[in-house]
């Protein structure tokens, strides 16, 4: 059984050595990929167009990020052929550890601090204590539930929302269109960290927004389609949003003209909120690797997709 690697990413190198240290692989890299036939299961972080649908006997898609649009973007990739998303212990903490830091700093009111430290303008005020604090979760897959445990761990009062319903110890869960607005009605902080889908494309748009209470704070590290750009830049301006944290974006890398940049209620990261390292991502794939070769199907694997929903 043969297994392709097929990367845009930098680590490519990298991944291919990690992966050739694992016993009973017969890895080929792209384009070095031999008699096509042969290969059995893909491994891949942004493939070329074309690549995986060349495949005739692809038997399942392993993922290295969490997303998968990069995969499935390609319509001419058969739809029965399972695709695994990355569920890594490490994509999952850094995810947590990024917007647990970036919520606290909106707690502690450092972003209003940031700009009275750049106007010389002493101005004291008492943060509210985590318990008094509302933060709202878009998204409760594996990284946003992780992310809400964690808040509601520190004291928050803690609402997530999901398409489909969910329950969480410590978080009110909402769901659906109502549960949106909901939530968006009463969270100080919102952390978002939904997926790319024609249902979420577009959500935090002038609408949603608007429906949030004044001077709250927006973090993003879901995708950068979800923000409709124009409209929270208007929040933001007119002071209705008191702060944005931005890891991702429609464009990347983002254009240096863009006025995020030199927003002065923006914070912008390159991207960096999660990366897949592959010290904690390889046993990972190997794991699925045997799983799959000792004939369990892709669908008893952990991050099955679900391609109708798109994620």
């Amino acid at each position: 059984m043969a297994v392709l690697l097929c990367s845009t990413s930098e680590s490519v190198d990298d991944w291919a050595e990690a992966l050739r240290s694992l016993s009973g692989i017969d890895l080929r890299v792209w384009p070095d990929a031999g008699d096509l036939t042969e290969i059995d299961y893909a491994i891949v972080a942004h493939p070329p167009l074309g690549v995986l649908p060349s495949l005739p006997n692809l038997k399942a898609v392993q993922s290295l990020w969490a997303g998968i649009e990069h995969i499935t973007c390609d319509k001419d990739l058969d739809p029965t052929v399972p695709i695994l998303r990355m569920i890594d212990p490490g994509l999952t903490g850094g995810m947590t550890e990024y917007v647990t830091m970036h919520a606290q700093r909106y707690h502690m009111l450092a972003h209003e601090f940031d700009l009275q430290q750049q106007q010389g303008n002493w101005q004291p005020r008492t943060p509210p204590l985590a318990s008094e604090r509302k933060v709202g979760v878009l998204g409760l897959g594996v990284l946003g539930s992780d992310a809400a445990k964690r808040m509601a761990d520190l004291g928050f009062q803690v609402h997530g929302w999901s398409r489909r319903p969910k329950t969480l110890d410590g978080v009110t869960c909402h769901h659906g269109d109502d549960g949106l607005f909901d939530l968006l009605e009463q969270v100080e902080i919102l952390i978002c960290l939904l997926p790319r889908t024609p249902e979420t494309e577009n959500l935090i748009d002038s609408t949603t927004l608007n429906a949030m209470p004044e001077g709250a704070c927006i973090i993003n590290a879901g995708r950068g389609e979800l923000i409709v750009d124009e409209d929270l830049i208007a929040a933001l301006d007119s002071g209705h949003i008191a702060g944005a944290t931005l890891d991702v974006f429609r464009e990347e890398p983002l254009p240096a003209d863009h006025p995020y940049w030199t927003h002065p209620r923006v914070t912008v990261t390159p991207h960096i909120a999660s990366v897949t390292r592959i010290s904690t991502a390889l046993p990972v794939v190997e794991q699925n690797l045997k799983r799959l070769m000792s004939g369990e199907k892709a669908e008893d694997l952990p991050g099955l997709v679900d391609r109708k929903a798109g994620y």
